[in-house]
């Protein structure tokens, strides 16, 4: 059975289960002040598309997309569990992301991570992000880093 990537809520089982080990693995890392992911109900509410991905039928991983007008779509909740890392999984979701993004005339991604997440850094930079000053309500933190990208044939 090949990787899957659906459109779910994400207070279901599945997305609500990656969404906590998420969190868990960023608490390690992060003190409050520096964590700036969606909750659960903050995702509803700003009507986050969210998406799960499975391999072999197993939930591996998540990703969500904010969409703020056609100005540009914010990646918020990326997740890929432990055991399925280097399978190609994230990159499977942020094409479907970007993917997701043009197809709702959205030209720009932008996101927020964590300096101790070096994979997933690497992730954006070889995808095509670059790195730009703070954006919307983010402020300037010295544990985030923040990226855009335009998205090719888009418009």
């Amino acid at each position: 059975m090949p990787t899957t990537i659906t459109a779910e809520l994400p207070n279901t089982p599945d997305a609500s289960q990656l969404i906590a080990e998420l969190d868990a693995s960023l608490d390690l890392l992060y003190p409050n002040e520096s964590r700036h992911g969606y909750s659960i109900e903050m995702l509803l509410q700003e009507q986050v598309a969210f998406f799960v991905s499975r391999h072999e039928g197993y939930p591996a991983g998540c990703g969500g997309i904010k969409l703020l007008g056609t100005h540009y779509g914010e990646i918020k909740r990326m997740y890929v569990r432990p055991q399925f890392r280097g399978l190609g999984l994230a990159k499977l979701m942020l094409n479907h992301l970007e993917t997701y993004a043009r197809e709702n005339n959205v030209c720009l991604l932008r996101l927020e991570t964590g300096i101790h997440q070096q994979e997933a850094i690497r992730l954006y930079e070889q995808a095509g992000f670059c790195s730009i000053p703070p954006f919307g309500e983010y402020i300037k933190d010295p544990l985030s880093r923040f990226y855009e990208k335009v998205v090719d044939a888009c418009g």
